[in-house]
């Protein structure tokens, strides 16, 4: 939310969040995006918040 419209590849979420890359957790970081997507679609069903960039 501080950073609106850059875009974060998994890799910077996973450093983000774990302060370093780990291979593993690459699909989990799908799944809370997923779920994230979820929660503010019954909040703001009108608005796209969070969009994947194909490639990034």
């Amino acid at each position: 939310m501080s950073a609106p419209r850059r875009v974060f590849s998994r890799g910077d979420l996973i450093a983000s969040v774990q302060g370093y890359e780990y291979e593993g957790y690459a699909r989990a970081i799908d799944s809370h995006i997923k779920n994230l997507r979820k929660k503010l679609a019954a909040h703001l069903p009108e608005k796209i918040i969070i969009k994947m960039v194909p490639g990034i």
